[in-house]
C-alpha cells in the first residue's frame, strides 16, 4: 500500500482554546486584585508639603494623661462636642497635638468628634526628625 502524497498537513496551530484560557485568568485576576489589596488608595501631590503655619487655628491637645485640651481649656470626652462646637468656625482648621504615649484609640474618639463637628481642614502636630535639614536649606 502506498501513502499519497498529494495531501498537504495542516501545520497551523489552533489558538483559540488558549485564547479563552488566557482571557479567563485574566478576568480572574482582575476581579481578585483590588480584594487583595489592603489601605486606602491615596493620589499624592507631586510637589513638597509646606509647613502648616496659620496663626487662626483651634487647637486640640492630648497630654500624657489622657486630659484633653481644646486651645488651654481642658474638658472631658462627654463635654467635647458641645464645648467644641462652640469655640470652632467653619473656616478655621484644626489641629491635634496627641502626646507619643496616648492609646491610638484616644486619640481616634478626638479625631471622630472633631469629624462629626464638621471640619474639613484636620491636622496632627508632629516633631522634625531632621530640624538641621531645614536650617541647612
Amino acid at each position: 500500500m502506498k501513502r499519497s502524497r498529494s495531501k498537504a498537513l495542516n501545520q497551523e496551530m489552533n489558538l483559540t482554546n488558549l485564547i479563552d484560557v488566557v482571557f479567563a485568568i485574566l478576568i480572574v485576576f482582575l476581579i481578585s486584585a483590588p480584594l487583595m489589596s489592603q489601605g486606602i488608595k491615596v493620589d499624592l501631590p507631586n510637589a513638597e508639603a509646606p509647613t502648616f503655619e496659620q496663626k487662626k487655628m483651634l487647637k486640640v491637645t492630648i497630654d500624657k494623661e489622657k486630659k484633653i485640651y481644646i486651645d488651654d481649656m481642658q474638658v472631658q470626652i462627654d463635654d467635647f462636642n458641645e464645648i467644641f462646637k462652640a469655640s470652632w468656625k467653619d473656616d478655621v482648621p484644626v489641629v491635634i497635638n496627641a502626646d507619643e504615649s496616648v492609646n491610638y484609640g484616644i486619640v481616634m474618639k478626638v479625631v471622630t468628634l472633631v469629624q462629626i463637628a464638621g471640619v474639613k481642614q484636620l491636622g496632627f502636630l508632629t516633631l522634625d526628625k531632621n530640624p538641621e535639614k531645614k536650617k541647612r536649606k
